[in-house]
């Protein structure tokens, strides 16, 4: 049984995974799609947003450190979590289990693109289209982004349906059904736009 301080940690887990952590992330995906209309479309997608008021008041407290928590506290649960899906193969069984796969993963990815970006800028250089067309020089690089992309956009779709039932927003086997349609939406289009972009830089 789920002692009462777990069941809130987890309601606030479930709540930053969606505000502010998934608005954030879709943000993040369209803002490198300008990729897809060229460098300079790019740059000055991106430059606006650098250049935004109180930019690292919104940097640590709308993302760092909500981000730093949901990585954490999911790392907690993905390691201290029962896996069943050898003897119960089901649908959600298997989601509940790529949940906890993606977001391990995501830290190291996360972890791996802030150093080479927002860390890189710290020591004098310029978040741009060439550099991240420097980086994905590398074939390495451009597998291990296309798979972080894939597996932030699945692990922000599939979260958007535990939100939604842990919330108690879809509780009945109909609305949970279309929620799963929803999601899966969700991924296609996200995924689409990451992988689009991604391209977009090679």
């Amino acid at each position: 049984m789920v002692r009462e301080s777990e069941f809130y940690w987890r309601r606030l887990h479930s709540l930053l995974g969606i505000i502010p952590i998934g608005l954030f992330v879709t943000q993040h995906l369209i803002i490198n799609h300008f990729a897809t209309r060229g460098a300079e479309s790019f740059n000055t997608a991106a430059h606006f947003i650098e250049n935004l008021p109180f930019i690292y008041f919104l940097e640590w407290f709308v993302i760092y450190i909500p981000l730093m928590f949901h990585a954490f506290y999911g790392v907690y649960l993905a390691f201290t979590s029962k896996n069943n899906v050898r003897r119960y193969g089901t649908f959600r069984n298997w989601m509940f289990m790529l949940q906890r796969i993606t977001g391990v993963f995501l830290v190291i990815f996360i972890a791996w693109h802030i150093y080479e970006t927002r860390i890189q800028k710290l020591f004098g250089a310029e978040v741009n289209y060439d550099m991240m067309a420097e980086i994905f020089s590398n074939p390495f690089m451009v597998v291990f982004y296309a798979l972080g992309i894939l597996a932030a956009t699945f692990h922000l779709a599939n979260g958007v349906w535990s939100f939604l039932v842990t919330w108690g927003l879809a509780q009945s086997p109909r609305s949970q059904k279309i929620v799963t349609y929803v999601t899966l939406i969700i991924f296609v289009v996200l995924s689409v736009i990451g992988m689009q972009a991604l391209f977009a830089f090679m």
